[in-house]
This record gives C-alpha cells, sequence and structure tokens, in this order.
C-alpha cells in the first residue's frame, strides 16, 4: 500500500527535525509520499527538496494561520493547509511574509512579558531554537523546558504560561482570503483537523459549505486530535460536498507523541489534489 503522510513540520517553523532530517526520516518510516507544510513559511522547501532520498515523492506546502469572524463577532482560529502552490505568486507571498512577520513579533512580545516576571529565558535563544525558521510559541516553550520551568510542550501551552497568562494574540488570514490566494498561486486547500474540539471552539458546517463553494478542495479527517466520531463527522461532510479527505500525522518531532505515518491519506485524494494543482509539481 502507498503510504502518504501530508502534514508535517520542520525547523522552519515548530518542528524538531531539519527540512533535511524531516525528509529522510520520512523515507525512514516508510513513506512514499509526504508533504512539508511549516507554519505560514516555504521555508524549508529548498532543503527538503536536496536532501529528499530517492523513491520518496516531495509535496510542497505550508499549514496558513486563519480566522474566521463568527456570528458572535469573536474570531475563530483554523488552519489551512496548502498544497504544490506558486511561493512566488506575489500575493499569497505577501500574505506569508506578513503572517511569518507578526510571528516573531508576537513571540518577542512574550519573551519581554516573561522576562518582566523573572522567567530566565532571553530572545536569544528563542530566535536560535527556531534556526532561522519562523519563529513560534513552541520555541518558547523549548526555552520553558530548558529553564526547568515545564516538562513538555504541551504543559508550556497550558493556561499558567503560553496559553493564558503569557498569552499574546496574533494576526491571522481571512479564511476566504486564504483559499483564493491559494487558488491564485495555483495550489489547492485542505482544511486541516477541522472538527478538533480538544483544540477549542471549532467552525459550523455552514462555513465549510461556504469555503468549498469558494474553492476549498478537501478536509483533513484521520488525525490525532480528531475523535472517531468527529472522522465520521468530517468523512460524511466531506462526501456531501465533494470534497477529498485526508489523513495526516501532523508530525513535529519530539514536541508531539504521534510519529510519521501514523495517520495516512488515501492515493485517490493524493492524486485528485496533484492533478488539481498547477503551482509547482511532486518532487520526486
Amino acid at each position: 500500500m502507498t503510504r502518504i503522510d501530508l502534514h508535517c513540520h520542520s525547523t522552519a517553523s515548530d518542528g524538531t527535525l531539519t527540512p533535511a532530517e524531516l525528509v529522510r526520516a520520512g523515507a525512514a518510516a516508510g513513506l512514499d509520499v509526504m508533504a512539508i507544510t511549516d507554519h505560514d513559511t516555504t521555508g524549508g522547501w529548498q532543503a527538503a527538496a536536496e536532501a529528499c532520498p530517492e523513491g520518496l515523492r516531495l509535496v510542497r506546502g505550508a499549514e496558513l494561520s486563519c480566522r474566521w469572524l463568527g456570528a458572535e463577532d469573536w474570531p475563530i482560529a483554523l488552519h489551512m493547509l496548502a498544497y504544490l502552490f506558486d511561493p512566488a505568486e506575489p500575493r499569497l507571498a505577501a500574505d506569508l511574509a506578513r503572517l511569518r512577520n507578526d510571528r516573531e513579533q508576537r513571540a518577542e512580545k512574550i519573551v519581554r512579558k516573561l522576562s518582566a516576571d523573572g522567567v530566565p529565558i532571553t530572545w536569544d535563544e528563542v530566535y536560535g531554537y527556531a534556526a532561522g525558521g519562523s519563529v513560534g510559541r513552541p520555541h518558547i516553550a523549548q526555552a520553558l523546558i530548558r529553564a526547568g520551568l515545564v516538562r513538555t510542550t504541551s504543559e508550556a501551552f497550558a493556561s499558567r504560561w503560553l496559553g493564558a497568562r503569557y498569552f499574546v494574540p496574533k494576526s491571522d488570514l481571512d479564511v476566504f482570503e486564504a483559499v483564493r490566494a491559494v487558488r491564485a498561486a495555483g495550489g489547492v486547500t485542505v482544511f486541516a483537523h477541522p472538527r478538533a474540539t480538544v483544540r477549542g471552539r471549532v467552525v459550523p458546517d455552514e462555513l465549510i459549505i461556504q469555503l468549498a463553494d469558494a474553492g476549498l478542495f478537501g478536509l483533513e479527517a484521520d488525525h490525532e486530535d480528531h475523535s472517531p466520531a468527529e472522522r465520521a463527522h468530517v468523512r460524511a461532510l466531506a462526501g456531501d460536498l465533494g470534497l477529498v479527505v485526508t489523513g495526516s500525522s501532523d508530525f513535529h518531532g519530539t514536541h508531539k507523541t504521534v510519529q510519521l505515518g501514523d495517520y495516512l491519506t488515501d492515493p485517490e485524494a493524493y492524486e485528485k489534489i496533484v492533478s488539481a494543482a498547477t503551482g509547482v509539481p511532486v518532487l520526486g
């Protein structure tokens, strides 16, 4: 069986493996196809492509930070997986640059708040953990772990730390604008973990229907943060709307316990994604 994992992160955002290490780990895990989908950046694409082992096909993508302003005028954060888009398309490139700059400024604000309370971490340390990639809260979590204040990334994200006390909001793309921008860049979009209630509020099905009308291509159903009932719900909704269904590990290295290939995408869904995209080809 062809093993396809379409949601993986490297040190270009908040994973713990470099892009080169990520693709080698994908091959070692028996994957035939894997996607590099770092948050709001294509910064790992070149290194992953150069190191991609023979026999592994590499899907270049990104996970876009998006928002939907709900009926209660309180935005809901959501993530949109974008695959095989042209990174040089001006509109999307500008959106990604703005998101990366905002992530870095947000991280700096969080570090300043922590330092003001006497927490022994520095911006230089946090920036160093990002290794030239997109700086985010997981890198601050690494510093908190190093300082012996928390044991895990999940603990760092709890309300006592980055989840509430030291939380700083960030800018996101309007989700409809994101779908349209990816389409204009020749890519396709898949809504990441759309029913993961363990992460907080989720959007109503009515929004997903509207996104499908706007060009959304698929829904990620098989994910560690979805219960069996939530996976079934996503599959049924995708079937009703004619969207592809994907399954992915959302691998982050040691930041999470999930492993490469723990959740997989059906080859037919993968082929539909590749056929629909016109931005950049699959490598390998």
